[in-house]
């Protein structure tokens, strides 16, 4: 009867645990780290205020799939290695899974060894927000979309250089589309609209 309950108790602390400890990384790369800066909003996750992209949650929930819904909207963790993203090596652009914006791209995506997809930068500054998040008995950095406050994961001062920091995403908060990098200026890139299968 123990065992019943112990094993998922387990799997729900590895999974919590697992976007809090990548592999080791050089002391150095921490302290650097504190060194950069990073846009952050003082505001409760629920608050929606401010935000260019503003739905109800009923508009929400037809938007996006159940499992999109969980994890940009009711601030959900995917579980680590078995997720869409997070060893991918294709080149393209990643967007915000809920509005379209685009945050990420494949050239600061790199290997960080916790099983969901990390970068070390997003496009710019400016699509992602942050957020203090003291969940689950921790201190943690929330990053949402800054066009539409999605929850799109967490951001740690141990990635590599350049920045320092690793932004740790779910890869249900993600949308990809491959194409070059070197035919794009991704300071004009456009918000896609989103269309689910």
């Amino acid at each position: 009867m123990i065992m019943k309950y112990f094993i998922p108790t387990l799997l729900i602390a590895a999974v919590f645990i697992g976007c809090n400890q990548p592999e080791q990384v050089p002391e150095q790369n921490i302290q650097k780290a504190s060194m950069h800066t990073h846009q952050t909003v003082n505001a409760q996750a629920d608050s929606m205020d401010g935000y260019e992209v503003q739905m109800t949650e009923e508009q929400w929930r037809e938007r996006l799939t159940s499992a999109e819904y969980r994890i940009l909207r009711n601030r959900g963790t995917e579980m680590p290695y078995v997720n869409k993203y997070y060893d991918s090596k294709k080149e393209g652009v990643y967007y915000c899974g809920a509005c379209g914006q685009p945050i990420f791209t494949s050239n600061t995506k790199y290997e960080s060894g916790t099983g969901w997809p990390s970068f070390w930068k997003p496009i710019k500054p400016s699509v992602v927000s942050e957020k203090k998040d003291e969940s689950l008995f921790m201190t943690r950095t929330e990053t949402v979309c800054s066009r539409c406050g999605s929850h799109l994961g967490h951001v740690f001062e141990d990635g590599p250089e350049p920045t320092g920091l690793r932004y740790c995403l779910n890869s249900l908060a993600l949308d990809f589309k491959p194409m070059s990098l070197a035919d794009i200026n991704t300071d004009t890139l456009s918000i896609i609209k989103i269309t689910k299968d």
